[in-house]
């Protein structure tokens, strides 16, 4: 039986919400003052009709927006769609009880996400290539993306007849396209294991195709060019399936705010450093200390550190940082820091943080829950929050970036 709806706001994750005595319902992409006719299941609207529309609705970018779950708000006027990005860290820091002001969100453009994740298929003689459908692993065949680079837009068909071609199991599986410098950069993961005769026929292919490098759950298959990245002005080959930002103009932004709000300092800890997306830009000025867990990772930022002889001294430690943070004496040592961890935040690290006296401190996030908490640690120690700037670089999707930049003064000796 179908229910009138009227949406009272936007959901954290993009649905349309509705207020009810018997708790909140969701519409999938609907806009906070539409009326729309649906039938409610286990809490979510189900067979949607869209009976009054938001002044706010524009037309999607895409033609499968509404069957591919990649997007979920391509409906929602620029504006509003930037405000939302913004409240989601802003209600973040109010649950915590953060005060700060929070920045209007710097905007993502279309066709600059220059790493996509992609779910293959091979039925038979057909080969599926696309991304889910919201909540369902059916696989929505793409022929566009107007989030994804033209470059990787451009190598779809490449890319099918490489699943094809890799696929040695009927079941689903990844291929991360990554566009460097050098030409794409494809990890595939669960596509099976390869026969000799198969792995041979892929190898000629990715070679016929220019891709750059092949890589399968971690081993690279071949090689014609070494991939690679600028970090700054420093080239670094980056490794399989390891961690980029996903685009470069939100690279830029958050190593821009950084690198302005540690300037000056001498000697900088850059933690959950990566492959030295911050370490070796802020080594142009300053001594830097580099910690991470992942062994790949941190052998790349060290090569590229040790081959770019202009930059000061760069020291990598494969440190686990969740288990083994540093210690506030250790951070004694350090004018300037920054902290870039994974969605679970650096909770243990910023305790010990919050009884330093590292005079700057930049903190960047994809978590606005984890940030809010991480904050609240460190304003509690003494910092200050001087500025926050959301970023977003995951268009038209729930995910939001965040820098916060903060400031203790030194103690009276």
């Amino acid at each position: 039986m179908s229910e009138t709806l009227t949406i009272d706001h936007l959901g954290a994750q993009g649905d349309g919400v509705v207020a009810t005595p018997a708790g909140p319902v969701y519409v999938p992409f609907a806009l906070p003052g539409e009326v729309v006719e649906a039938e409610l299941r286990k809490g979510r609207a189900a067979k949607t009709t869209l009976r009054e529309a938001s002044p706010e609705r524009i037309e999607p970018a895409c033609r499968h927006f509404g069957d591919c779950g990649g997007c979920v708000v391509q409906h929602l006027e620029t504006g509003a769609y930037l405000a939302w990005k913004r409240d989601k860290v802003v209600h973040a820091l109010e649950a915590r009880g953060v005060e700060a002001e929070v920045e209007d969100a710097l905007a993502c453009s279309p066709e600059t996400r220059r790493r996509v994740t992609f779910t293959a298929r091979r039925l038979g003689s057909e080969v599926l290539l696309g991304f889910n459908a919201a909540q369902s692993h059916r696989i929505v065949v793409i022929e566009e993306c107007p989030v994804a680079t033209p470059g990787i837009v451009a190598a779809l068909g490449d890319l099918r007849d490489l699943a094809r071609a890799i696929a040695a199991t009927p079941k689903p599986f990844h291929l991360t396209v990554t566009e460097t410098r050098t030409g794409l950069d494809i990890a595939a993961a669960g596509a099976g294991r390869l026969g000799e005769k198969q792995r041979r026929a892929v190898i000629d292919l990715a070679l016929a195709k220019g891709f750059a490098r092949l890589s399968a759950d971690g081993e690279i298959i071949v090689e014609g060019q070494k991939p690679s990245v600028m970090f700054g002005d420093v080239p670094v080959a980056i490794p399989p399936a390891g961690f980029l930002q996903a685009t470069l103009a939100a690279e830029e932004a958050m190593a821009g705010l950084v690198s302005k709000h540690l300037e000056g300092c001498r000697h900088v800890a850059d933690l959950f450093a990566g492959s030295g997306t911050f370490a070796l830009r802020l080594a142009q000025k300053a001594r830097v200390y580099a910690a991470e867990g992942d062994a790949i990772a941190l052998a790349t930022l060290d090569i590229a550190a040790r081959q770019w002889p202009s930059l000061k001294p760069v020291t990598a430690e494969k440190r686990d940082l969740f288990h083994r943070p540093l210690l506030t004496k250790e951070l004694a040592q350090f004018d300037g820091l920054v902290f870039d961890p994974p969605r679970a935040g650096a909770e243990f690290q910023c305790r010990q943080i919050a009884r330093s006296d590292v005079k700057r401190v930049a903190a960047v996030s994809c978590n606005p829950g984890t940030l809010a908490r991480d904050l609240a640690i460190l304003v509690a120690g003494g910092y200050r929050v001087t500025r926050i700037v959301p970023i977003d670089q995951f268009l038209w999707s729930p995910h939001v970036e965040a820098v916060a930049l903060l400031e203790k003064k030194p103690k009276r000796r």
